[in-house]
């Protein structure tokens, strides 16, 4: 299943969510108000947006997602390397570690993921 769109201002709504969930949708509206200084109306009116797209369900006044943060996260990535890069990962790789210095510790990292992607490519 291809994760639904979120959009920037849906985003900050989903951190608020993916932090209290489940969670009754009037605290929410008070949580979105305080964070986001969003009117009732506009927090309403996203949970409504993102329950039609499949995000979130709001059952009973309670909200939940139903999709995760890493989902997200990752389907944004992949939108920007496919528009942006031509799908190529090296290339985003490259336009990143030219702009932004990387620690040791992150290359290691780095590192470490491709060689268990390596093992889990060769262990089928």
């Amino acid at each position: 299943m291809e994760t639904p769109k979120v959009f920037e201002s849906e985003y900050r709504f989903c951190l608020i969510l993916w932090e209290t969930e489940p969670i009754q949708s009037s605290r929410l509206v008070r949580l979105c108000n305080q964070r986001l200084g969003w009117k009732p109306t506009t927090t309403y009116t996203v949970i409504k947006r993102l329950s039609e797209r499949g995000v979130v369900k709001n059952e009973n006044s309670i909200v939940t997602s139903l999709v995760s943060k890493d989902q997200v996260q990752a389907a944004e990535i992949d939108e920007l390397v496919e528009k942006r890069f031509g799908g190529s990962l090296p290339a985003f790789i490259a336009a990143f570690a030219r702009t932004k210095r990387l620690s040791k510790a992150e290359v290691d990292e780095m590192q470490r993921m491709i060689d268990r992607f390596r093992e889990e490519e060769e262990h089928g």
